[in-house]
């Protein structure tokens, strides 16, 4: 992972004329409910492509190279139709991370009227982004990639091409979790694959140079028989000639373990997350924005939609729309509000405070 500074500050004040309502216009076509979440970024979209060939590479090597040519049909069918499942559902859960909206904040609904609709009370104060002109919830932060507030954004992750938020998060932690699961399976079809071929290749060395065929070769080979290439290789362990199919199973087993390391890491940073209900951001911004927590087992249960199930492991569930905000999740409580108003004093503040609140995470 990777600091970047983004130059952006929050405006803190009571009531809404300091907010510069007047310049946040909401979008003329709002987008209706339903519509597919994407966002257009280059570097996300060649990401989220080489994601699918790789998978596609390993689904390749493991069937045409390692499993058809096998004569031993029981071990190719379980472990045929294991690694395709597994991979149905890593790409099945890297589609519902890169097209659900991740909790997005409604954008340009920083407008005096909003605001006063929201009817302040001393205290009270709302958090408005001057990037999007939206009023960010408690535990919102601003991506520069998709160019919106997320609400309990932890990272933008280019292999997603998306942000990482309320709404997607089970399905960021799936996509990780099936990811090292094939690439540990196919690291162990490798490793018996190789000693498959060659204690064969080997045992066909010693039948064709070994002592007993040396004394006997002349008397029991004839000399059509002696013209012939000697064949060493076993067709069983590969349809492709032996660099090529070497070649391959070297690019698989790299691939492998790459990725074995890098989504396992994931996994662990993820759920690491999810039971101390404490995203990336919140976590580097933990000495200057201490806050309240809640118990573990509830934060897995509200980003796994439940109690535990084989839905927790389902890509396909949790359809349903999330729950709306609320005027309350709008607004938040100071301890004084000479405490709010110290913070917009100076422009000499305002500066400090650019540098305190501005910190994004991304993978590299």
């Amino acid at each position: 992972m990777m600091l970047i500074p983004a130059h952006h500050f929050r405006d803190i004040e009571r009531k809404p004329e300091y907010l510069q309502p007047e310049k946040c216009v909401p979008p003329p076509h709002p987008s209706p409910v339903g519509t597919m979440w994407f966002i257009r970024d280059g570097c996300g979209i060649a990401c989220a492509v080489v994601t699918w060939f790789l998978v596609l590479y390993a689904e390749f090597v493991v069937l045409f190279v390692m499993l058809i040519p096998s004569r031993d049909y029981v071990y190719s069918i379980i472990n045929g139709i294991m690694f395709n499942l597994l991979a149905f559902l890593a790409l099945a859960s890297h589609c519902r991370a890169m097209l659900t909206d991740p909790g997005a904040v409604p954008k340009g609904n920083a407008t005096k009227e909003f605001i006063e609709s929201l009817q302040l009370k001393p205290g009270q104060v709302v958090y408005k982004c001057p990037k999007c002109c939206s009023i960010k919830p408690d535990r919102a932060h601003h991506c520069s990639v998709c160019k919106r507030c997320i609400r309990k954004m932890d990272h933008h992750c280019p292999w997603v091409n998306n942000c990482v938020g309320e709404n997607n998060q089970k399905y960021f932690v799936l996509f990780t979790m099936y990811i090292a699961l094939i690439s540990l399976h196919a690291l162990i079809m490798v490793g018996f694959h190789f000693l498959h071929c060659f204690e064969e290749d080997w045992t066909n060395l010693l039948q064709a140079y070994g002592p007993i065929r040396e004394e006997t070769a002349e008397a029991r080979i004839s000399l059509h028989e002696k013209k012939q290439p000697l064949k060493v290789s076993s067709t069983e362990c590969s349809s492709f000639s032996p660099p090529t199919t070497v070649i391959l199973l070297i690019l698989l087993c790299f691939e492998g373990l790459l990725f074995l390391i890098f989504t396992s890491v994931m996994f662990g940073t993820q759920v690491h997350s999810i039971c101390t209900d404490e995203t990336g951001i919140e976590r580097l911004k933990r000495k200057h924005q201490p806050r309240e927590r809640t118990g573990s087992w509830k934060s897995v249960k509200e980003t796994f939609d439940g109690d535990l199930s084989l839905n927790w492991f389902n890509p396909f569930s949790g359809l349903r729309h999330p729950k709306p905000l609320s005027d309350g999740d709008w607004v938040r409580q100071v301890a004084s509000l000479s405490d709010t108003e110290n913070t917009e004093t100076t422009e000499e503040q305002s500066e400090q405070r650019k540098d305190e609140d501005s910190v994004e995470v991304i993978d590299e």
